[in-house]
């Protein structure tokens, strides 16, 4: 029998808020000692009333334009109760029944769109690091604002899954909402999975592994629940509903507990806190200062570029933004679009093989070169001042310290990697190479109709130029000189 695998998934995203969600402490405990950021709010002392980030509502409001979402112009907070080490005060404010963000879409580049239930802005609780026989609390991220996004169960499929979790991540990185730094848990990724028959019109029972945070394990993930339920299913049994984690290391999903309902946490409005009443004008402020966003990207490139390039560059935003500049720059200059094209196709090859290749991905956490740099590289190219290879040399010193801020022409002498294009000197090198012997048989060779020797010739010329000569205009004098 044949299963239908039906997925959804929950994304905490850590806000890019300078203090917490309820408290004036630091947000961004990345780099910080273990209960370095935390305040009385934090850990959950008497009598310590909650006092709101207003900051926070305009990175949902943000959160929600990205996810082309409704957004609400009344919400409020409810507490979620449940006692763990890592939540001293018993419970988690958060909204269920009147959340910020209502309905929206998630358009995967493969133009599916995931369908989006809400998002609301609630508090996540602390950290607990496990050791042999004890666990170590750190409440440094107790407080922090999220947004959760819950998505419908619309993905079939763990590629799905995946692209979804990449294209969401994407959305919340453009939009500034969050940091999206994913080894430090900024987004985790909550998969909720079930399988029925094929032919079936009821959902099977679902499973929850929580946590995630990477793309790759939310793919591998939902690779192996499918293969654990159908074996399951084909045994006669039944699938537990229930949470479970997941072993990177040995790819398997382990149970933890079972599934908790909505009346397990005892849900209530939370006396301290009052609504949240938005105006609509606050919303068509943020929806003014929101970036060009993925979707305008594909947009822009489309037929430019193809697909696979555009995707690899779209995890770059500043890399994108940069582009953007360029071609406004050109377009000012009165280039023609084929021009313009011509050039960001140039560019972008040079990122996505140069600069995206896996040993130089670090280079991005530096400063881009300049549009400026950028638009004279490919001039010279154009010009065939710089071969290919040498546009790459001049491209990576761009990154160097030392370089980064020199002229594109200053680097290309620096290196000495600039073309001779005189075809008087460059004439006067062929009359030299031609008058060797070791080039009398290539020359026959050639007049006798052999006209691939004619590489052997201009690898000779090169040589004496000291590669300093373009290839195509050596090609060019050696076929008018042999002729005569």
């Amino acid at each position: 029998m044949k299963y239908l695998p039906t997925i959804g998934i929950e994304c905490h995203v850590q806000l890019a808020t300078k203090t917490k969600l309820f408290s004036e402490v630091d947000n961004d405990a990345r780099l910080k000692d273990p209960n370095s950021c935390v305040s009385p709010i934090d850990y959950g002392l008497p009598g310590m009333l909650p006092r709101l980030n207003g900051a926070a509502i305009l990175y949902v409001i943000r959160a929600g334009l990205a996810l082309n979402a409704q957004i609400n112009l009344f919400s409020r907070f409810d507490r979620k109760h449940y006692y763990y080490p890592d939540l001293p005060k018993g419970y988690q404010i958060t909204q269920l029944f009147q959340p910020l963000i209502g309905s929206g879409y998630v358009e995967l580049p493969s133009h599916k769109r995931i369908r989006i239930e809400h998002a609301h802005l609630e508090e996540d609780a602390g950290k607990l690091s496990h050791a042999d026989g004890y666990s170590l609390v750190d409440l440094n991220r107790a407080g922090t604002p999220l947004v959760e996004i819950v998505s419908e169960a619309d993905m079939h499929s763990a590629a799905e899954a995946r692209e979804y979790a990449k294209e969401l991540w994407r959305l919340m990185t453009y939009a500034g909402v969050t940091y999206g730094d994913l080894y430090n848990g900024n987004m985790r990724f909550d998969v909720n999975i079930s399988i029925a028959p094929e032919d079936s019109d009821k959902l099977g029972t679902r499973t929850e592994i929580k946590n995630l945070n990477s793309f790759r394990a939310v793919e591998r993930v939902v690779e192996y629940e499918v293969k654990r339920q159908t074996k399951l299913l084909e045994k006669g049994q039944k699938v537990k509903q229930e949470t479970r984690g997941w072993n990177d290391a040995v790819g398997e999903t382990t149970a933890q507990r079972s599934k908790e309902t909505a009346q397990d946490y005892r849900y209530m409005p939370d006396p301290d806190l009052p609504p949240i009443r938005l105006e609509a004008k606050t919303i068509d402020e943020q929806r003014k200062q929101m970036p060009k966003m993925p979707a305008d990207y594909r947009t822009w490139l489309d037929g430019v570029l193809p697909n696979d390039i555009i995707e690899i560059l779209l995890d770059y935003q500043g890399l994108m933004e940069k582009l953007s500049e360029v071609s406004v720059i050109l377009l000012e200059q009165q280039n023609m679009l084929e021009k313009i094209n011509a050039t960001l196709k140039k560019l972008a090859n040079l990122f996505s093989s140069v600069l995206l290749a896996e040993e130089n991905t670090s280079l991005l956490n530096d400063a881009l070169p300049s549009a400026r740099q950028l638009i004279d590289l490919a001039e010279m190219n154009d010009r065939k001042e710089l071969s290919s290879t040498a546009m790459k040399q001049v491209f990576l010193k761009f990154f160097d310290p030392e370089m980064r801020y020199k002229e594109s022409l200053t680097i290309a002498k620096e290196l000495g990697v600039m073309q001779d294009n005189d075809v008087e000197s460059l004439a006067q090198i062929v009359d030299e190479v031609l008058a060797k012997p070791e080039t009398q048989k290539a020359q026959a060779d050639y007049l006798a109709g052999q006209e691939k020797v004619l590489g052997f010739l201009v690898g000779q010329v090169m040589k004496a130029s000291h590669g300093k000569a373009n290839p195509a205009t050596v090609g060019e004098i050696l076929r008018q000189k042999l002729s005569t």
